[in-house]
C-alpha cells in the first residue's frame, strides 16, 4: 500500500531511514521496541521520511509565480490520496488525507487534515488515514445500496474513531 522507498530493514528489530542529497547522509534508526511495535516503527520511519524529503525539497517545492504546489500520493485505496501542501501563507508543509467522491453528479472532496509535517504525530496520521478510508468504504456502501450518503456523520472524526465502528 505505501512505499518503502528509503527504508530498510538492517535487523528484525526496526528500520532504518537513509537519504543522501548533495553528498550528505540524513540517516534515523525506528527501533520496535521504543515505538512499542515494529508496525509503529515502519509507520514512524515513513513518516520521518516523508519529512524529510519535504524539509529537504525533494518532495514539494514553491515556484515563484506559481503558487504553492501540492504533491499527491496514492494510498492504494481507490478515491483516497495522500496529499503533502506547501502553503505560502504560512509557509509551511502540511500533510492531509482527502477523499473524492461524486454527488449529484458533482465532485465532492473531504480532507483530514493532519497538521504541519515538522510535528506530525504517527499515530495522528494513522487515524487520518483510516477515517479517510472508512468515510470512502461508507460513501462506496451507501451507492451501492441505493442510499443517501452522509458526509456530516464525520464532522468530528478528530475527537472519535469512526472507522472501529463495524460497517452498518
Amino acid at each position: 500500500m505505501l512505499d518503502n522507498k528509503h527504508i530498510t530493514q538492517p535487523d528484525e528489530h526496526g528500520y532504518q531511514v537513509r537519504i543522501v542529497r548533495d553528498k550528505k547522509e540524513y540517516s534515523r534508526y525506528f527501533s520496535g521496541r521504543q515505538w512499542g511495535s515494529k508496525r509503529k516503527a515502519l509507520e514512524g520511519a515513513r513518516n520521518w521520511r516523508d519529512q524529510m524529503l519535504v524539509s529537504l525539497g525533494s518532495v514539494n517545492k514553491y515556484l515563484p509565480g506559481k503558487g504553492a504546489i501540492a504533491t499527491k500520493k496514492t494510498t492504494g485505496v481507490r478515491g483516497v490520496s495522500k496529499t503533502v501542501r506547501f502553503d505560502k501563507r504560512r509557509n509551511g508543509t502540511y500533510l492531509s488525507y482527502s477523499v473524492h467522491w461524486r454527488e449529484n453528479g458533482k465532485a465532492k472532496t473531504k480532507s483530514f487534515y493532519v497538521g504541519s509535517v515538522k510535528n506530525i504525530d504517527p499515530d495522528k496520521e494513522f487515524h487520518a488515514f483510516l477515517t479517510a478510508v472508512r468515510f470512502r468504504r461508507e460513501y462506496e456502501l451507501a451507492k451501492a445500496n441505493g442510499d443517501e450518503f452522509h458526509s456530516e456523520r464525520f464532522k468530528l472524526w478528530r475527537t472519535k474513531r469512526l472507522y472501529e465502528e463495524p460497517f452498518q
